[in-house]
C-alpha cells in the first residue's frame, strides 16, 4: 500500500510540475502578441454577429413555413372560389375511398395458389374429394372460387368441368375490376373542375375589367388567381388518383393471370385424378 501511496504522490507531482511549466510558458508570452489576439477575437466577434443573426431568421423563416403549411393550403383553397374548390375536393375523397375499397379487397384476394393447388392435388390422389372440395371452400379468393366450381362438377367429365371454370372466372373476373370505372369518372371529373373553375375565373377578370374599364393588373390579378388555383388542385387531384387506379390495375391484372394459371394446373390434376381412379 505505501508504495502505491508513493506512486500516486509522485505522478501528482509531476502532473503539478508540468501544469506549472505550461503555465509559466504561457504568462511569458510577448504583450504584443496578446494585443494582436484580443483584436483578432473581436473582428472573428463582429464578423460573426451578423451571420448568426442570418441563420438564426432563416430558422425562424423555416419553422414559420413548416407551421404554416396547412394555413397556406387552406387560404389558398378558400381563394381558389369555396365552391369549385369543394367539388374539386369531394371528387378526391371519393375517388380515395374507392381506390382504398379496391386495394384492401385485391389484397385479401391474394393468396399461394401454388400451395392450394397442392393440397388439392395430394387429397385428390387420395381419392378425396370432399377434402378437396373442403380445402377450396375454406379458403378466400377468386383461385380458391373458380377451384370449387371445378371440384363441383367433377364427376360429370372434364369438359363440363372446363365450361364451369372458365365460365366462373370471367364472373371472378368482373368482381375484381368492380368501382374502377367511378375512379376514373372521378380522375376525369377532377381536372374538368379545375378548368370549369379556371373559366369562371377569366369570366370573372373580364367582368372585372368592363367594370372598371382599365386593364391594369391589379384588376386581372382576382381572376386569374381563381383560375390558375382551381387548376392547380384539379390536375393535383387527378395525378394522385391516376397513380392509384394504375396500383389497381396491376393488381387486377396479377390476379387475371393467377387464375388463369390455375385453372389449367387445376384441369391437370383433374385429368390425372380421372385417369387413377376412372380407368
Amino acid at each position: 500500500m505505501k508504495k502505491v501511496f508513493a506512486f500516486v504522490a509522485m505522478m501528482g507531482l509531476l502532473t503539478f510540475g508540468v501544469n506549472q511549466t505550461i503555465n509559466a510558458q504561457e504568462t511569458a508570452a510577448p504583450a504584443a502578441e496578446e494585443v494582436a489576439e484580443d483584436n483578432s477575437a473581436a473582428d472573428s466577434v463582429a464578423a460573426a454577429e451578423p451571420v448568426e443573426t442570418e441563420a438564426a431568421e432563416i430558422e425562424e423563416s423555416s419553422e414559420t413555413e413548416g407551421e404554416g403549411l396547412h394555413k397556406i393550403i387552406k387560404t389558398k383553397f378558400i381563394e381558389g372560389s369555396a365552391g369549385f374548390m369543394s367539388l374539386v375536393a369531394i371528387a378526391m375523397i371519393f375517388g380515395l375511398a374507392l381506390c382504398i375499397e379496391r386495394i384492401i379487397f385485391l389484397s385479401l384476394s391474394e393468396i399461394n395458389s401454388k400451395k392450394l393447388l397442392e393440397d388439392i392435388q395430394a387429397a385428390l390422389e387420395n381419392g378425396d374429394v370432399e377434402g378437396a372440395k373442403s380445402i377450396c371452400r375454406d379458403t378466400r379468393g377468386p383461385v380458391a372460387s373458380i377451384c370449387y366450381q371445378g371440384m363441383m362438377r367433377i364427376d360429370e367429365g372434364l369438359d363440363v368441368v372446363e365450361r364451369s371454370v372458365v365460365s366462373y372466372g370471367s364472373v371472378q373476373a368482373s368482381n375484381l375490376e368492380k368501382n374502377l370505372s367511378w375512379i376514373t369518372l372521378f380522375i376525369a371529373m377532377s381536372p374538368s373542375l379545375g378548368f370549369l373553375g379556371t373559366v369562371i375565373g377569366m369570366v370573372q377578370a373580364f367582368d372585372d375589367i368592363q367594370k372598371a374599364g382599365d386593364i391594369s393588373p391589379q384588376v386581372v390579378a382576382g381572376g386569374m388567381k381563381v383560375a390558375l388555383i382551381t387548376t392547380i388542385f384539379g390536375i393535383i387531384v387527378a395525378l394522385i388518383l391516376q397513380v392509384f387506379y394504375n396500383y389497381i390495375l396491376s393488381k387486377v391484372e396479377a390476379l387475371n393471370t393467377d387464375m388463369e394459371d390455375s385453372s389449367v394446373s387445376l384441369l391437370d390434376i383433374i385429368m390425372k385424378y380421372n385417369l387413377k381412379f376412372k380407368k
